[in-house]
């Protein structure tokens, strides 16, 4: 214990002092690629203050490059819609007749997450749709049939929500996400019976719900909210 008590502070100022070096060394010598990694090892620690000064730098020298992973990180790490629209956006104009895909992800379908998130359902609907026009049906991210299935549920057109629901579930009949989309839509139309049957259904595969020990997604389900309106069904 007084071993550990001398040596860990130490360890720890060897750190902090090799961290200084590798940055300054960035500073003065760095491409936009060693910009961008170290940025990457900032940002994945949680610290996004400073990952952002690098990032920024990195998105300096290659906007092309870079763009898409800080809008990609403003979306899911951060939350900030239209900034994360902002870099898409510009991104997407850089690369004309190119469909981008930041951080191994469909340009159309980030920014429809992103108009979700801000709650413009109509354009995120539009979003998601080009999304599934331009890599389509079969190809498309099943999570775009589930959005979609949202968008219109928010909007109050059930019928066309389960419409969505189901193009999901065609593509992958285990999806708990659009089950449980499903069985909200029906009992906003008076349908308990349906409704009670859909959130069965999603209470049964929520071993392959959207999962992600990194991030919380914009459409994460929980089984807590399943048995609190299973419950509520009964009643």
């Amino acid at each position: 214990a007084i071993g550990f008590s001398i040596y860990y502070p130490l360890g720890e100022k060897e750190k902090i002092e090799k961290r200084k070096e590798v940055s300054q060394q960035i500073e003065d010598f760095g491409s936009s690629k060693e910009y961008m990694e170290y940025s990457v090892l900032l940002n994945k620690a949680g610290d996004f203050g400073t990952g952002f000064k690098y990032l920024n730098k990195a998105v300096e020298l290659d906007p092309k490059l870079h763009l898409g992973y800080r809008g990609w990180i403003r979306l899911r790490k951060m939350r900030d819609y239209d900034e994360a629209l902002a870099d898409f956006d510009r991104l997407d104009s850089l690369t004309p007749n190119f469909v981008d895909a930041p951080w191994g992800e469909d340009i159309d379908f980030l920014r429809g997450e992103c108009y979700f998130g801000k709650k413009d359902y109509p354009k995120a609907i539009k979003l998601f749709s080009r999304h599934i026009k331009n890599q389509k049906e079969g190809w498309a991210d099943i999570y775009s049939f589930v959005y979609l299935g949202l968008c219109e549920y928010e909007l109050g057109n059930y019928q066309k929500a389960i419409s969505e629901f189901q193009r999901a579930l065609n593509q992958f009949e285990y999806t708990p996400e659009a089950y449980f989309g499903t069985a909200k839509a029906y009992e906003k139309m008076g349908d308990v019976e349906k409704a009670r049957e859909y959130t069965i259904k999603a209470e049964n595969n929520m071993h392959y719900k959207r999962d992600d020990v990194y991030n919380e997604f914009l459409n994460e389900i929980y089984l807590s909210e399943i048995l609190k309106f299973k419950q509520q069904l009964n009643n």
